[in-house]
């Protein structure tokens, strides 16, 4: 059966919900051979499946690559796995239970509180910058130094240190593995960001250890429980995860708003915030193994499979979000999207993002009321991580 799923479609990465409705009504999973996946598209499926512990976002926790029924990683590749697989968001059972008890601490909701005026500041700076010059690429201006500089203060990375001007390079090199089907080069510039990263996070970590400092890598050395690559995987992860969706969802939002000619009330702000992170969800599919065999309406998924949960398509799901589940509704009070996940893999940096979210969408309110496309945006070619190379605006 064909399957309405074309992720390498310029078409479909720019409008991939006409194509997702099509799925939800032709089925509750769905094998697609190009990735040797199982599409899930329903968001009660979706949501009951990132709760349940039969699936994991690794499985070398419990079965070799040989049992499970899959090739080890290319050696060229490792330390872009070192990296990733030592990170919070691919850690299962106690080592992520571990880690992200000791990370949480950094996003306690009064810590998290205690960076607002620091958001807002910058957002206003940012913006008014933008403002100044009578607009520009409201991506490279605005949406990704904020939470890159937010992400940078927390972690401790000196302003002075040239390599924080590689952040977002470096993030998005890393990232580009994520896709599906990477290429080999792809992989070869996610190496290369690794190995420099972790290296820039190695004499960072030195550093500190002689000279401490109220950030969160000087409150990790102390941690005897971390290794030093648990906590340079977390810094990396925290960077990675910190403004991804902040940035994507900052232009994908103020694109769909200039498009449908419409603005959020100020005093309904953070209302509006949680519609746009559903109505276009910045990460369109999380990928999970399945460790012991489920069941899914009548199809049995066996152990060693992998699924594709389609977080673009849940978000739209008419049978959670009702006959309006389409249409941009920024006064919707019954909203429980899932674009930060679920499960113990909830994103751990979700009450930040939507503090940066609010900030910026404040400030080009207040201070670019009359904010317009310049030009019409190009949407990048990556369909897990969708967002556009740019967005220019005229102020």
């Amino acid at each position: 059966m064909d399957v309405p799923f074309a992720p390498w479609s310029p078409e479909f990465v720019a409008d991939p919900y006409p194509a997702y409705a099509e799925l939800r009504a032709t089925g509750r999973a769905h094998w697609y051979a190009p990735t040797r996946q199982w599409l899930i598209p329903h968001y009660a499926d979706v949501s009951a499946l990132l709760r349940d512990r039969r699936l994991g976002r690794t499985y070398t926790h419990r079965f070799t690559h040989e049992e499970f029924g899959r090739a080890a990683p290319p050696a060229a590749h490792e330390p872009f796995h070192t990296l990733n697989d030592h990170g919070l968001l691919d850690l299962e059972a106690g080592d992520h239970t571990r880690i992200r008890r000791l990370v949480s601490k950094a996003f306690t909701p009064r810590t998290v509180e205690n960076l607002a005026p620091t958001v807002g500041r910058l957002a206003g700076e940012l913006v008014g910058g933008l403002v100044a010059r009578g607009g520009g690429d409201l991506l490279a201006e605005v949406a990704e130094p904020l939470p890159v500089a937010v992400i940078a203060e927390m972690l401790g990375i000196p302003e002075e240190d040239e390599e924080r001007g590689r952040l977002r390079p470096w993030s998005a090199d890393i990232c580009g593995m994520f896709e599906l089907n990477p290429s080999e080069e792809t992989a070869r510039r996610a190496v290369r960001a690794s190995i420099e990263f972790s290296d820039y996070l190695r004499e960072l970590i030195e550093r500190r250890r002689k000279d401490p400092g109220d950030d969160l890598i000087s409150g990790l050395i102390g941690v005897e429980e971390l290794t030093e690559q648990e906590m340079i995987s977390t810094c990396v992860l925290l960077l990675n995860a910190g403004h991804e969706a902040t940035v994507n969802t900052t232009v994908n939002g103020w694109w769909t708003l200039l498009r449908e000619g419409v603005r959020p009330e100020p005093e309904k702000l953070s209302t509006a915030v949680e519609e746009l992170l559903r109505y276009d969800t910045p990460l369109q599919m999380f990928e999970r193994w399945v460790l012991d065999d489920i069941e899914i309406g009548d199809q049995v998924i066996p152990r060693g499979s992998e699924v594709a949960l389609l977080f673009g398509s849940a978000n739209r799901d008419p049978a959670r979000f009702g006959p309006t589940a389409d249409v941009l509704d920024l006064s919707r009070a019954d909203n429980p999207h899932i674009t930060f996940g679920a499960g113990i893999h909830y994103c751990l940096g979700a009450p930040l993002a939507r503090i940066e979210l609010t900030a910026i969408f404040g400030e080009l309110l207040r201070q670019a009321p009359g904010m317009r496309l310049a030009a019409e945006p190009r949407w990048k070619p990556g369909y897990v991580i969708r967002g556009f190379h740019e967005l220019l605006v005229e102020v």
